[in-house]
């Protein structure tokens, strides 16, 4: 009896309708395990094979990915999705965008924002999953003007955070998804998803959200999670109960740990059922097989510092694991591991007081260096740059109220005044690429190349110079060899 029992609970017409499965396998999951180091050419063998799984959609860019390639694969960001188009011609590619943030760690102004996502939509981006760290869609807006402009496809995405253990309390409540689900729906989302970065989305809470969704929104829903916590696949499965259209996996090598479900079990667990995925399990296991053959290239950056597969302190915590990475590099630096107990119990106290912002990139990094500065020199001794602009609001509204103790203490003798502003961050922003434009002329004058600096304006350079070969040459060289390129 028990074993049917799952499959009779929901009688709606989604469960009819078989599971679609978007492959995070060549993005996020190797971000996760692998700090994003794999290289577009262990992709290519195969990528035609992936191409012909099924999915409805593989994720290929975005995230930090834009960043760790310029900075430590010697590759160009912009090349991927182009390379991966030769063999993948029949799948859609999805990229992670973090809304005016784009692909870096500040807000960026619309000149920029507009010129990214015409050029990403020219390289091969087919879907763009559009997140906020805040979850304030003013954030989303120029993104989404420039998705619709090129006929893309716009996914909205809500982060998905607690301030208790499980769904609820006076913040982070079903009432708060189901609206920001809702406004997203009004700006013309496609698709929605619930993005639960840090694995904390338990199984019923997943039920409870996808099946009140399911009463007032009109798109298929999606649902991203992280297997950090051990409760991703139960959760997975419980979503799929209440009817979530879409799920992202990742091929069983590159999943698990603080990466994605795999797929392999997911599918097996599906079939003959009525959200059956109709995906080959044989073809997945021979895909398998060829990361583990690359396995030995990425091993060292595995993390081995515990038996576990799973961080269970992330069930107390909820602090997603590459905050805590950073937070542990950060201390080690500092020869103050020892107080990163100390560091955990601050962070909630640091991030009530900012107003509760979700913590994800690059909110997460913010709210913890500042709870390491706390800890270490005295609450608000020190603040950092990125707090301060946090306080001010050039990242957005805040879930709630900033305690308004901190901006007395913060922002006192910050740049660009002592009172907060409450607009929209972009309009606080002057354009951009025209001085980014003057300041590489010498190097280059390629559109993708300009973005790259208007993003990453210190490594983005160096990683152009060295691309163009002009690592060593004067000025006056590099003037000549433009000047020849630009005449040709």
């Amino acid at each position: 009896m028990e074993g049917n029992v799952s499959l009779k609970v929901v009688q709606t017409d989604e469960s009819l309708k078989p599971l679609k499965i978007q492959d995070n396998t060549f993005r996020d999951g190797h971000q996760s395990i692998y700090a994003t180091r794999m290289r577009t050419k262990d992709m290519i063998p195969i990528a035609e094979q992936m191409d012909d799984i099924g999915f409805w959609a593989m994720e290929v860019w975005g995230g930090a990915t834009f960043d760790t390639m310029h900075r430590f694969l010697d590759e160009d960001p912009w090349e991927r999705p182009k390379i991966l188009k030769r063999y993948i011609r029949k799948t859609p590619f999805t990229m992670l965008l973090r809304g005016q943030n784009l692909v870096g760690y500040r807000h960026y102004a619309n000149d920029v924002v507009r010129a990214f996502v015409d050029k990403a939509c020219e390289v091969g981006i087919d879907i763009f999953r559009v997140f906020d760290a805040l979850n304030d869609m003013r954030n989303f807006e120029t993104c989404v003007e420039r998705i619709k402009a090129n006929g893309k496809h716009f996914e909205g995405a809500v982060c998905y955070t607690l301030t208790q253990r499980r769904l609820g309390g006076d913040v982070f409540n079903l009432e708060y998804y189901v609206n920001k689900c809702k406004d997203m729906e009004k700006m013309g989302a496609d698709t929605i998803c619930i993005k639960d970065m840090a694995g904390i989305l338990s199984p019923y809470d997943a039920y409870n959200l996808i099946l009140e969704l399911k009463k007032t929104i009109g798109v298929p829903l999606h649902i991203h999670t992280h297997y950090t916590s051990g409760m991703a696949s139960m959760t997975y499965l419980k979503a799929i109960e209440a009817g979530i259209d879409i799920v992202d996996t990742c091929l069983a090598p590159y999943a698990m740990r603080t990466s994605m479900p795999a797929i392999e079990p997911l599918v097996v667990t599906l079939q003959e059922t009525p959200r059956d995925t109709g995906l080959n399990l044989l073809r997945l296991l021979s895909l398998g097989e060829h990361l583990e053959n690359i396995a030995p290239k990425y091993k060292h950056y595995l993390a081995a510092h515990a038996l576990s597969m799973i961080d269970t302190a992330v069930l107390a915590h909820q602090i997603p694991g590459g905050m805590i990475s950073n937070l542990v590099h950060q201390l080690q630096e500092m020869k103050a591991l020892d107080r990163l107990p100390e560091v955990y119990r601050e962070i909630p106290f640091t991030r009530r007081e900012a107003g509760n912002p979700p913590l994800v990139t690059p909110t997460s990094q913010i709210v913890g260096v500042q709870a390491v500065m706390n800890v270490l020199y005295g609450r608000y001794k020190i603040v950092t740059n990125q707090f301060k602009d946090l306080i001010y609001g050039l990242y957005g509204k805040t879930p709630t109220t900033i305690d308004p103790k901190v901006p007395k203490k913060v922002l006192k003798g910050y740049k660009r005044g002592d009172i907060p502003i409450s607009g929209k961050p972009a309009d606080h922003l002057d354009p951009e690429l025209d001085h980014i434009r003057k300041k590489i002329e010498s190097i280059s004058c390629e559109e993708e190349d300009i973005l790259t600096c208007a993003i990453y304006p210190t490594t983005g350079e160096k990683f152009l110079k060295h691309k163009y070969k002009l690592d060593t040459k004067s000025p006056e060289t590099l003037k000549q060899t433009t000047d020849k390129k630009i005449a040709s």
